[in-house]
Protein backbone atom coordinates (compact mmCIF):
# COMPACT_ATOMS: atom_id res chain seq x y z
CA UNK A 1 0.00 0.00 0.00
CA UNK A 2 1.27 3.59 -0.37
CA UNK A 3 1.71 5.68 2.27
CA UNK A 4 2.90 9.16 2.58
CA UNK A 5 3.08 12.04 5.39
CA UNK A 6 -0.23 14.37 5.74
CA UNK A 7 -0.75 17.53 8.12
CA UNK A 8 -3.85 18.08 7.87
CA UNK A 9 -7.34 16.64 6.59
CA UNK A 10 -9.40 20.00 6.58
CA UNK A 11 -13.28 19.50 5.91
CA UNK A 12 -15.44 21.85 4.00
CA UNK A 13 -13.02 23.66 1.90
CA UNK A 14 -14.61 26.19 0.00
CA UNK A 15 -11.58 27.64 -1.34
CA UNK A 16 -9.75 24.95 -3.07
CA UNK A 17 -11.95 24.23 -5.98
CA UNK A 18 -15.65 24.02 -6.66
CA UNK A 19 -18.52 23.42 -4.37
CA UNK A 20 -17.48 22.12 -0.64
CA UNK A 21 -14.29 19.72 -0.46
CA UNK A 22 -11.87 18.15 1.79
CA UNK A 23 -8.31 19.49 1.62
CA UNK A 24 -5.33 17.20 2.19
CA UNK A 25 -2.76 18.89 2.86
CA UNK A 26 0.91 16.74 2.41
CA UNK A 27 3.92 17.46 4.11
CA UNK A 28 7.34 18.59 2.59
CA UNK A 29 8.00 21.23 -0.32
CA UNK A 30 10.78 21.98 -2.44
CA UNK A 31 10.67 25.83 -2.32
CA UNK A 32 11.40 28.28 0.29
CA UNK A 33 9.12 30.95 -0.65
CA UNK A 34 9.81 34.31 1.81
CA UNK A 35 5.87 34.62 2.90
CA UNK A 36 4.66 31.20 3.22
CA UNK A 37 1.57 30.59 5.30
CA UNK A 38 2.33 26.75 5.91
CA UNK A 39 5.86 26.49 7.11
CA UNK A 40 5.02 23.29 8.96
CA UNK A 41 4.73 21.77 5.99
CA UNK A 42 7.46 22.57 4.40
CA UNK A 43 9.86 19.80 6.08
CA UNK A 44 9.05 16.34 4.66
CA UNK A 45 9.46 15.22 8.20
CA UNK A 46 7.26 15.27 11.05
CA UNK A 47 7.88 17.86 13.11
CA UNK A 48 6.69 18.78 16.97
CA UNK A 49 4.59 22.05 17.00
CA UNK A 50 4.97 23.87 20.56
CA UNK A 51 2.42 26.55 21.53
CA UNK A 52 3.35 27.51 25.12
CA UNK A 53 0.20 29.95 25.62
CA UNK A 54 -1.39 26.84 26.08
CA UNK A 55 0.41 24.67 28.30
CA UNK A 56 -1.04 24.43 31.84
CA UNK A 57 2.69 23.18 33.87
CA UNK A 58 0.97 19.52 34.88
CA UNK A 59 4.84 18.18 33.77
CA UNK A 60 3.65 15.34 31.57
CA UNK A 61 5.78 15.80 28.60
CA UNK A 62 8.70 16.06 31.26
CA UNK A 63 8.42 12.26 31.75
CA UNK A 64 6.97 11.26 28.70
CA UNK A 65 9.99 12.06 26.43
CA UNK A 66 12.97 9.95 25.91
CA UNK A 67 15.20 12.02 25.16
CA UNK A 68 14.49 15.19 27.56
CA UNK A 69 13.84 17.36 25.09
CA UNK A 70 11.22 18.78 28.08
CA UNK A 71 12.79 20.36 30.70
CA UNK A 72 12.51 23.19 33.31
CA UNK A 73 15.28 25.63 32.78
CA UNK A 74 15.77 27.87 35.70
CA UNK A 75 12.39 27.73 36.54
CA UNK A 76 10.74 28.21 32.86
CA UNK A 77 9.10 25.42 31.02
CA UNK A 78 11.83 24.61 27.77
CA UNK A 79 11.28 22.87 25.03
CA UNK A 80 14.71 22.06 23.89
CA UNK A 81 14.25 21.24 20.12
CA UNK A 82 17.97 20.11 19.17
CA UNK A 83 16.89 17.14 21.48
CA UNK A 84 13.52 16.26 19.95
CA UNK A 85 12.93 13.04 17.74
CA UNK A 86 9.74 14.28 17.08
CA UNK A 87 8.33 10.76 18.18
CA UNK A 88 5.47 11.97 19.39
CA UNK A 89 5.10 10.79 22.66
CA UNK A 90 4.96 14.58 24.02
CA UNK A 91 2.23 14.95 21.96
CA UNK A 92 -0.20 12.16 23.10
CA UNK A 93 -0.02 13.15 26.80
CA UNK A 94 -0.33 17.38 26.36
CA UNK A 95 -4.17 17.18 26.77
CA UNK A 96 -3.73 21.12 27.04
CA UNK A 97 -3.25 20.99 23.28
CA UNK A 98 0.58 22.74 23.52
CA UNK A 99 2.11 20.24 22.19
CA UNK A 100 1.22 18.66 18.43
CA UNK A 101 2.53 16.58 16.13
CA UNK A 102 2.57 17.73 12.93
CA UNK A 103 3.12 14.70 10.27
CA UNK A 104 1.66 11.76 10.03
CA UNK A 105 1.85 8.67 8.46
CA UNK A 106 -1.02 7.50 6.44
CA UNK A 107 -2.03 4.97 3.74
CA UNK A 108 -3.89 6.01 0.78
CA UNK A 109 -6.67 3.86 1.75
CA UNK A 110 -6.86 5.67 5.21
CA UNK A 111 -7.20 9.21 3.39
CA UNK A 112 -9.63 8.23 1.10
CA UNK A 113 -11.70 6.49 3.39
CA UNK A 114 -11.49 9.60 5.36
CA UNK A 115 -12.54 11.95 2.23
CA UNK A 116 -15.81 10.03 1.14
CA UNK A 117 -17.05 10.40 4.55
CA UNK A 118 -18.36 13.84 3.14
CA UNK A 119 -19.57 12.41 0.05
CA UNK A 120 -22.87 13.35 -0.07
CA UNK A 121 -21.66 17.20 0.52
CA UNK A 122 -19.78 17.02 -2.61
CA UNK A 123 -22.64 15.43 -4.31
CA UNK A 124 -24.75 18.11 -3.65
CA UNK A 125 -22.14 20.76 -4.14
CA UNK A 126 -20.26 19.64 -7.24
CA UNK A 127 -17.08 19.56 -4.80
CA UNK A 128 -14.63 16.78 -4.16
CA UNK A 129 -10.79 16.17 -2.85
CA UNK A 130 -8.16 18.76 -3.28
CA UNK A 131 -4.30 18.04 -2.25
CA UNK A 132 -2.41 20.46 -1.55
CA UNK A 133 0.75 20.84 1.24
CA UNK A 134 3.65 21.65 0.91
CA UNK A 135 3.81 20.17 -2.60
CA UNK A 136 2.10 17.26 -3.75
CA UNK A 137 4.52 16.30 -5.92
CA UNK A 138 7.35 16.24 -3.48
CA UNK A 139 5.19 12.79 -2.94
CA UNK A 140 3.82 11.94 -6.51
CA UNK A 141 3.27 8.51 -5.92
CA UNK A 142 1.00 9.08 -3.12
CA UNK A 143 -0.42 11.75 -4.50
CA UNK A 144 -1.06 9.66 -7.80
CA UNK A 145 -2.64 6.32 -5.33
CA UNK A 146 -5.17 9.08 -3.36
CA UNK A 147 -6.14 10.89 -6.21
CA UNK A 148 -6.95 7.37 -8.47
CA UNK A 149 -8.49 6.19 -5.36
CA UNK A 150 -11.47 9.04 -5.29
CA UNK A 151 -11.45 9.20 -8.88
CA UNK A 152 -12.83 5.63 -9.00
CA UNK A 153 -15.11 6.68 -6.24
CA UNK A 154 -16.50 9.16 -8.39
CA UNK A 155 -15.04 12.37 -6.61
CA UNK A 156 -14.18 15.45 -8.67
CA UNK A 157 -10.26 15.73 -8.12
CA UNK A 158 -7.71 18.65 -7.57
CA UNK A 159 -4.34 19.24 -7.12
CA UNK A 160 -2.60 22.60 -5.66
CA UNK A 161 0.84 22.84 -7.34
CA UNK A 162 3.77 25.01 -7.59
CA UNK A 163 4.75 23.23 -10.60
CA UNK A 164 8.45 23.24 -9.75
CA UNK A 165 8.83 19.41 -10.60
CA UNK A 166 9.90 16.89 -13.75
CA UNK A 167 7.08 16.94 -15.88
CA UNK A 168 6.87 13.64 -15.89
CA UNK A 169 5.62 13.73 -12.49
CA UNK A 170 3.25 16.24 -13.08
CA UNK A 171 2.05 14.34 -16.77
CA UNK A 172 1.34 11.07 -14.12
CA UNK A 173 -1.18 12.49 -12.22
CA UNK A 174 -3.16 14.09 -14.60
CA UNK A 175 -5.06 11.05 -15.86
CA UNK A 176 -6.90 10.56 -12.59
CA UNK A 177 -6.85 15.18 -12.01
CA UNK A 178 -9.76 17.44 -13.04
CA UNK A 179 -8.61 20.53 -12.03
CA UNK A 180 -5.08 21.65 -11.84
CA UNK A 181 -4.48 24.94 -8.99
CA UNK A 182 -1.08 26.02 -10.24
CA UNK A 183 1.01 28.81 -8.73
CA UNK A 184 2.74 31.04 -11.35
CA UNK A 185 4.64 33.95 -8.38
CA UNK A 186 7.05 35.95 -10.69
CA UNK A 187 8.02 36.01 -14.17
CA UNK A 188 11.35 37.41 -13.68
CA UNK A 189 14.11 34.62 -13.32
CA UNK A 190 16.02 36.54 -10.48
CA UNK A 191 13.74 37.77 -8.67
CA UNK A 192 12.04 34.02 -8.20
CA UNK A 193 14.88 32.71 -7.54
CA UNK A 194 15.47 35.13 -4.89
CA UNK A 195 12.04 34.78 -3.09
CA UNK A 196 11.39 31.19 -3.36
CA UNK A 197 15.05 29.73 -3.77
CA UNK A 198 13.64 28.14 -7.07
CA UNK A 199 14.98 29.17 -10.38
CA UNK A 200 11.18 29.49 -12.23
CA UNK A 201 12.03 27.74 -15.83
CA UNK A 202 10.59 24.27 -15.18
CA UNK A 203 7.75 26.23 -13.77
CA UNK A 204 6.86 28.05 -16.82
CA UNK A 205 7.20 25.09 -19.23
CA UNK A 206 5.26 23.07 -17.35
CA UNK A 207 2.70 25.67 -17.50
CA UNK A 208 3.14 26.00 -21.11
CA UNK A 209 2.89 22.12 -21.22
CA UNK A 210 -0.74 22.01 -19.20
CA UNK A 211 -2.21 24.50 -21.08
CA UNK A 212 -1.89 21.45 -23.50
CA UNK A 213 -4.15 19.18 -21.74
CA UNK A 214 -7.23 18.15 -21.18
CA UNK A 215 -7.46 19.33 -17.62
CA UNK A 216 -9.00 22.45 -16.21
CA UNK A 217 -6.66 24.98 -15.64
CA UNK A 218 -7.09 27.46 -12.67
CA UNK A 219 -3.74 29.91 -12.35
CA UNK A 220 -2.98 31.74 -8.97
CA UNK A 221 -0.66 34.48 -7.99
CA UNK A 222 0.09 35.56 -4.03
CA UNK A 223 -0.09 39.32 -3.83
CA UNK A 224 2.87 39.91 -1.51
CA UNK A 225 3.51 43.33 -0.96
CA UNK A 226 7.01 44.71 -1.87
CA UNK A 227 7.46 41.40 -4.04
CA UNK A 228 5.25 41.18 -7.01
CA UNK A 229 1.84 43.90 -6.35
CA UNK A 230 2.80 46.23 -8.86
CA UNK A 231 0.67 46.18 -12.00
CA UNK A 232 3.73 45.21 -14.54
CA UNK A 233 4.25 42.02 -12.16
CA UNK A 234 0.73 41.08 -12.70
CA UNK A 235 0.71 42.10 -16.13
CA UNK A 236 3.39 39.83 -17.19
CA UNK A 237 2.17 36.79 -15.72
CA UNK A 238 -1.54 37.34 -17.05
CA UNK A 239 0.28 37.88 -20.49
CA UNK A 240 2.06 34.58 -20.15
CA UNK A 241 -1.58 32.73 -19.43
CA UNK A 242 -3.54 34.88 -21.86
CA UNK A 243 -3.83 32.00 -24.51
CA UNK A 244 -3.80 29.06 -22.11
CA UNK A 245 -6.89 27.29 -23.62
CA UNK A 246 -7.75 25.26 -20.64
CA UNK A 247 -7.44 28.44 -18.43
CA UNK A 248 -10.65 28.36 -16.24
CA UNK A 249 -9.73 32.12 -14.76
CA UNK A 250 -6.62 33.75 -13.09
CA UNK A 251 -6.72 34.39 -9.12
CA UNK A 252 -5.25 36.37 -7.06
CA UNK A 253 -4.15 35.46 -3.74
CA UNK A 254 -3.64 38.73 -1.48
CA UNK A 255 -0.84 38.32 1.38
CA UNK A 256 -2.04 37.55 4.66
CA UNK A 257 -0.30 37.61 8.31
CA UNK A 258 -2.62 34.66 9.83
CA UNK A 259 0.58 32.03 9.59
CA UNK A 260 3.21 34.23 11.68
CA UNK A 261 2.63 32.76 14.99
CA UNK A 262 3.18 28.86 13.18
CA UNK A 263 7.21 29.99 12.49
CA UNK A 264 7.67 30.83 16.40
CA UNK A 265 5.66 27.42 17.06
CA UNK A 266 8.02 25.02 14.88
CA UNK A 267 11.52 27.01 16.12
CA UNK A 268 11.95 29.03 12.52
CA UNK A 269 12.44 32.42 12.31
CA UNK A 270 9.95 35.20 11.56
CA UNK A 271 8.70 35.31 7.82
CA UNK A 272 8.62 38.91 6.77
CA UNK A 273 7.72 40.22 9.98
CA UNK A 274 6.84 43.66 8.95
CA UNK A 275 4.72 42.67 5.83
CA UNK A 276 1.42 44.02 5.94
CA UNK A 277 -1.59 42.36 4.11
CA UNK A 278 -2.63 44.25 0.81
CA UNK A 279 -5.41 46.55 0.69
CA UNK A 280 -8.63 45.61 -1.16
CA UNK A 281 -8.77 48.22 -3.62
CA UNK A 282 -5.23 47.32 -4.12
CA UNK A 283 -5.76 44.17 -5.23
CA UNK A 284 -8.50 45.48 -6.88
CA UNK A 285 -6.33 47.39 -9.46
CA UNK A 286 -4.23 44.18 -9.98
CA UNK A 287 -6.96 42.20 -10.86
CA UNK A 288 -8.45 45.35 -13.08
CA UNK A 289 -4.30 45.03 -15.24
CA UNK A 290 -4.81 41.51 -15.57
CA UNK A 291 -8.47 41.73 -16.92
CA UNK A 292 -7.33 43.92 -19.42
CA UNK A 293 -6.03 40.47 -20.88
CA UNK A 294 -9.33 39.61 -21.72
CA UNK A 295 -9.71 36.78 -19.22
CA UNK A 296 -11.99 36.02 -16.03
CA UNK A 297 -10.12 37.55 -13.14
CA UNK A 298 -10.64 36.35 -9.06
CA UNK A 299 -11.02 38.65 -6.76
CA UNK A 300 -14.12 39.54 -9.44
CA UNK A 301 -14.78 43.46 -10.40
CA UNK A 302 -17.16 44.98 -7.58
CA UNK A 303 -20.41 45.17 -9.17
CA UNK A 304 -20.37 49.01 -9.42
CA UNK A 305 -17.65 48.65 -11.48
CA UNK A 306 -19.00 45.98 -14.18
CA UNK A 307 -20.31 46.99 -17.79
Amino acid sequence: MSTGIVTDIQRFSIHDGPGIRTTVFLKGCNMRCAWCHNPETLSPAPQVQFLPDKCIGCGQCLTACPRGAHAVVEGRRAFLRQRCAACGRCAETCYAGALTLVGKTMTAEAVTAQVLRDRPFYDNSGGGLTLSGGEPLCQCEFSREVLRLCKDAGLHTAVETNLAAPWEDLASILPVTDLVLADVKLMDPALHQRWTRLPNDTILANARRLSQQAVDLVVRTPVIPGVNDTSDQIGRIADFIAGFANLLYYELLPYHPLGRGKYESLGLPPAMPDTRAPAPEHVQALARAARQRGMEVLPAAPAEARP
